[in-house]
């Protein structure tokens, strides 16, 4: 059996006494989706940061493709940030509202040297087509499209480096059911066409049965199950696992 993609291994992250993150552990496999699921405030969100060195953990350990992530220094780590990216709720915390939207999707082409000139507007061109984006939109700025485009840039972003795994934090939980279920679209075919791996973080368990493999529920800074996905929502053992189902049909 091959090593994971991701790895982590009691990772904490503590706040003076509170422990917001509290001995969590998982693995992602090339080219799959792991849901890290639960409700606000659990977790989910600094666990993933912790993953890519975005937030510093207390202790525990993270590797990526046999890599010790925590050992890096900041060349090393800003290497490997090519092949992890992380895609935010709200485009508004990644997208500059001062740069157009080629440019946006063109920098990490132009920082980590993959292209230049010609070859780098025609990569920055392919990827918006990519994504379900018209190339002409390149020359507005983020605030001319609507939240749906302006996703698909932040995912064309994130893809512009060819990373292997790709973090998701709540990334369709502000947009309408049906641009949702686009973006979902997408992501599917992405993972198909390219062979991305997901950590789809999220409180939306019928986003998360439609995307994920496998899914691990958080409470309170600690995974409480954890499983192919199939199994956990078809079958859960926890009972915080039975309520959150509970709340999810209730609110259909």
């Amino acid at each position: 059996m091959s090593a994971p993609l991701l790895e982590t291994r009691d990772l904490v992250k503590a706040f003076g006494a509170h422990r917001a993150v509290d001995g969590v552990s998982f693995t992602v496999a090339a080219g799959e989706t792991l849901a890290l699921v639960g409700e606000s405030g659990s977790g989910k969100t600094t666990t993933g940061r912790m993953a890519l060195r975005l937030v510093e953990p207390t202790s525990g350990q993270v590797r990526f493709d046999g890599t010790d992530v925590r050992s890096l220094g900041a060349r090393a780590l800003r290497r490997l940030r090519r092949r992890m990216q992380i895609v935010f709720q709200d485009p508004s915390d990644s997208l500059s509202p001062w740069m157009r939207v080629g440019a946006l999707v063109r920098e990490g082409i132009d920082v980590h040297g993959i292209a230049e000139g010609a070859e780098a507007d025609a990569r920055m061109r392919r990827l918006l087509e990519e994504v379900g984006l018209r190339p002409e939109l390149a020359a507005r700025f983020p605030h001319e499209l609507s939240g749906g485009q302006r996703q698909r840039v932040a995912i064309a972003r994130a893809l512009a480096v060819e990373p292997a795994l790709v973090v998701c934090d709540e990334i369709v939980s502000a947009l309408d059911v049906s641009v949702q279920a686009q973006v979902l679209n997408l992501l599917m075919e992405l993972q198909r066409s390219r062979g991305i791996a997901y950590l789809f973080i999220s409180h939306d368990l019928a986003v998360v049965e439609r995307l994920a493999d496998r899914v691990a529920v958080m409470r309170q800074g600690r995974i409480v199950e954890q499983g192919g996905a199939a199994k956990v929502l078809g079958a859960p053992e926890h009972e915080y696992t039975r309520t959150l189902l509970a709340s999810a049909l209730l609110g259909r």
